[in-house]
């Protein structure tokens, strides 16, 4: 007879994601960590966002919440799968992450969990990084630059669902841009990067050490 560990999900009650949900999760692109600012030539360079990592998916049975653990949140934001189940006849896969901005247009993680009563706040917003799938097309494989441009028009118009705010072309610039507005960081991407599965060099992440560490209650 098979005997479970102690950390099994049938001793701790949880639930295995379900195949499809663990298939997105697993298929996203995360950015390597590097210890100082910098700037490549040609490179984008993006603000990085201080929220929730969520992959979003529409199919004929409307939208979905999908977390980077392959957990669906839905039902936590049930306004943005309503705009996302809006946003389009065809069928997508995009890849972002959920926040809400603060009065001066800073994204507060605290603020997920808990805003404070009189704080001036956005709703949940949708920040969209990336355009995988569109009309039952893979659009993996095509570079960063094109993908970004079918983002941009799949999503115009919309007030919840946005494309990543985009700084300076030079990589030091736009980290002084972070240091200036109150960012966590910045993201650099090489613009012909491929959509690849797992840790990647052609996207470059640098963080502001212990970013409101006090605020947040806790440091990431």
């Amino acid at each position: 007879m098979a005997r479970w560990s102690a950390g099994s999900p049938s001793k701790l009650g949880a639930v295995t994601p379900p195949p499809l949900a663990q298939r997105i999760a697993l298929g996203l692109m995360h950015p390597t960590q590097v210890a100082t600012p910098f700037h490549r030539p040609g490179w984008v360079y993006e603000e990085k966002v201080d929220g929730y990592r969520m992959a979003a998916m529409k199919t004929d049975d409307g939208a979905r919440l999908i977390s980077r653990n392959g957990i669906h949140h839905s039902n936590r934001f049930p306004a943005l799968v309503q705009e996302l189940t809006a946003l389009s006849a065809a069928p997508f896969l995009l890849d972002g992450e959920i926040a809400i901005y603060d009065q001066a247009l800073v994204s507060r993680f605290e603020w997920m969990r808990a805003r404070p009563k009189d704080a001036l706040a956005t709703d949940p917003v949708y920040i969209v990084f990336d355009l995988l799938e569109l009309g039952g097309k893979d659009l993996r494989g095509l570079p960063l630059w094109q993908r970004r441009n079918m983002l941009e028009a799949l999503v115009t118009g919309q007030r919840a669902i946005l494309p990543v705010r985009r700084l300076s072309s030079n990589g030091l610039k736009a980290w002084d841009q972070a240091l200036h507005r109150g960012y966590e960081g910045i993201v650099g991407k090489d613009p012909e990067s491929r959509y690849v599965p797992g840790r990647t060099l052609k996207w470059l992440k640098v963080k502001v050490k212990d970013y409101r560490k006090e605020e947040r209650g806790f440091y990431r």
